[in-house]
């Protein structure tokens, strides 16, 4: 994908931005259709601080986390209500009630969603299951979302600095 023409071309006028192309990359890296583009970005970007450059792109990151937050706590939350009636997660909530297993649910919860936030992979499955299945507060999501989304970023950037 990246070897054709116009994609190679789309992705050197987001570098020619400086900063604010690196802000829309961050952007693009929390949505599943748009990560890979993200990716070749911060994989080919060619910047003095790397630092700096993550988190700006964990602030477009976040940006755009919290818009997939706000429509799916909108939109959605019906759905996980009705998700919560069904048979099979009554089921599973029964064996996790207890407190020790409700804590492990918990933390494996955060935990599997917090790798996919950092990862480029789509961050709406992630943030849909903290949105729907937690009762996260949106504070505390936009500390998760910068956070892990500048670690993934500054991966991505450290990498392509030894290409």
């Amino acid at each position: 994908m990246f070897s054709n023409a116009n994609v190679h071309n789309f992705i050197s006028k987001l570098g020619n931005l400086s900063y604010l192309g690196t802000f829309i990359a961050g952007m693009f890296f929390a949505f599943g259709f748009l990560a890979s583009f993200a990716v070749g970005f911060f994989l080919t970007v060619s910047t003095k601080n790397i630092f700096l450059t993550a988190i700006i792109g964990g602030f477009g990151a976040l940006i755009s986390d919290l818009l997939i937050f706000s429509i799916i706590k909108s939109q959605f939350i019906d759905e996980f209500r009705r998700l919560e009636k069904t048979k099979i997660f009554l089921e599973i909530n029964k064996i996790f009630s207890q407190s020790y297993f409700h804590r492990i649910k918990l933390y494996l919860m955060y935990i599997f969603a917090g790798i996919i936030i950092a990862s480029p992979l789509p961050d709406e499955v992630g943030v849909s299951m903290l949105a729907g299945l937690t009762k996260i507060k949106t504070s505390i999501l936009a500390i998760l979302s910068f956070l892990l989304n500048t670690l993934g970023i500054f991966i991505l950037l450290y990498l392509g600095s030894y290409r």
